[in-house]
């Protein structure tokens, strides 16, 4: 990457910055891989954040399947780290994990499952084989202790588990079913597909690990018994390994990379957050093979008004992937993207895969519950070091010690994230993301991810510059 005119001597956000259009050979956003070259296996650069209400077993089963990683956070109890890895290798790579119910159970009961699936539909069982579909329109206006065998619709497309997805697609579209479902060798339920389903699933290329199952991530804190719990996640089998801590460039990281590299761990062993070179190479030489770029810029995060600590990211990015460049090692930069652009930027600054929390709090797929206010959907997140993250991460210990630790929290804990009527799904959002870098490769000409940045170059913008550029809902 090089700058446009001369190197700034400030600092720069993404909004400061924009990519020159260069001579290009790539003729097509589909001739672009954006597979990264870091050891984590993902075939696009999109790691979801270890944030409590945004990474869970559906996230992860869901970005895993479009080749991203989700990393599960440090404040979940291990056997449930076990259960969800456990889920999540277990997945089918094309078919989708559907809401099941039975028969007798209540109109009420479907309507408050669907919602967690961005298809809002259901497949009823009876025996352990699919009966019929539910979709949200079924139940419209249908008394809620109504049955749902009383309101199920017949299953217009049924497949075999290993029909390819265009075929499925040809038959979905056909049809003009909501989606098919997919039934095992015995008749059982084996997952359900949409059409936009089956479409990603010619675009795009599960994270697959060396046996064939999708990939997921777990973080680990540095205080406590670090090693003990790091060789629980690496048994239970995660694909990437994450020691998490706000300032990553102290003594106590330190200590704890050097308690997980004692295990010898064989996956990637992520660590962080810093935001200048010389935290860098300080984790790189501890042991990190990836570093955790930025502080404060996140949208949960308080940091930077709280203390005055952080950095402008796009800088904090750049001078982080030289300094790991230069060790052989990666970057993933790590909060303050609001727009594909800016996933474009992070990776023409350097970062091999770029991290995002509250962009993805307000789809289907993360874990909280869905909640109407004047007829727009949202979600409820908080950051990570937040009153309530910190309240829900010291429940085991004496009530003065949480007392203590909760007058010195930062972070939101209540914000509500609303779902894009257009996008209310993370598939939508990566869609949406990759289509945006994958233009931003053809403009830069460059045929992955390693070629934007040794290709692109950048040019520094005034706030009228970046407002120039925003498309406008209305005339002016």
């Amino acid at each position: 990457m090089q700058f446009l005119h001369e190197t700034p001597r400030h600092d720069l956000t993404y909004d400061d910055v924009f990519m020159v259009p260069g001579p290009s050979s790539v003729a097509s956003r589909y001739d672009v891989d954006l597979a990264n070259t870091d050891g984590t296996g993902a075939t696009v650069p999109l790691v979801v954040a270890n944030m409590t209400a945004i990474a869970g077993k559906r996230m992860a089963e869901t970005v895993a399947r479009r080749g991203g990683l989700v990393v599960i956070p440090q404040d979940i109890p291990v056997p449930v780290v076990t259960e969800v890895v456990r889920f999540v290798k277990s997945r089918h790579h094309v078919y989708d994990t559907p809401i099941v119910l039975r028969p007798d159970q209540t109109v009420a009961e479907a309507l408050a499952l669907m919602p967690k699936r961005a298809h809002r539909a259901a497949v009823v069982l009876a025996e352990g084989r699919p009966v019929g579909l539910v979709t949200v329109e079924d139940c419209a206006e249908v008394d809620r202790f109504a049955q749902v065998h009383q309101v199920m619709r017949p299953i217009e497309v049924q497949v075999d588990a290993g029909t390819d997805a265009r075929t499925a697609f040809d038959r979905i579209d056909a049809a003009r079913a909501p989606l098919a479902v997919a039934v095992d060798q015995d008749g059982g339920l084996a997952g359900v597909l949409t059409r936009a389903g089956a479409l990603r699933a010619t675009l795009y290329r599960p994270a697959l690990d060396a046996t064939g199952g999708l990939r997921v991530a777990a973080a680990v804190g540095v205080n406590g018994d670090v090693a003990g719990k790091a060789a629980e996640l690496l048994a239970a089998g995660v694909d990437c390994l994450v020691v998490d801590t706000a300032h990553g460039h102290q003594d106590r990281m330190l200590e704890a990379l050097a308690a997980v590299r004692a295990l010898a761990p064989t996956v990637p062993v992520v660590a962080g957050n810093v935001v200048s070179a010389a935290g860098t190479r300080a984790l790189v030489e501890a042991g990190a093979d990836i570093v955790k770029v930025g502080v404060g810029p996140g949208a949960m995060c308080t940091t930077r008004m709280m203390t005055g600590m952080g950095r402008p990211q796009f800088s904090a990015v750049l001078e982080c992937a030289a300094a790991a460049r230069d060790l052989g090692a990666h970057v993933w930069a790590d909060g303050g993207v609001r727009h594909p652009r800016d996933v474009a930027l992070a990776l023409a600054a350097g970062a091999s895969s770029v991290m995002i929390g509250s962009w993805f709090a307000g789809t289907h797929e993360s874990p909280g519950d869905l909640v109407e206010d004047g007829g727009r959907q949202y979600k409820v997140s908080f950051g990570m070091a937040s009153a309530r993250a910190v309240a829900n991460r010291t429940t085991g210990e004496s009530a003065y010690d949480r007392a203590r630790k909760g007058l010195y929290e930062e972070g939101i804990s209540a914000s509500r994230m609303y779902l894009d009527p257009a996008r209310p799904g993370v598939e939508d959002l990566i869609d949406q993301i990759c289509s945006g870098v994958r233009s931003a490769c053809t403009y830069a000409g460059a045929a992955s991810i390693a070629e934007l940045h040794e290709n692109v170059t950048v040019g520094v913008q005034s706030a009228a510059g970046y407002a120039e550029g925003r498309p406008l809902a209305t005339s002016w």
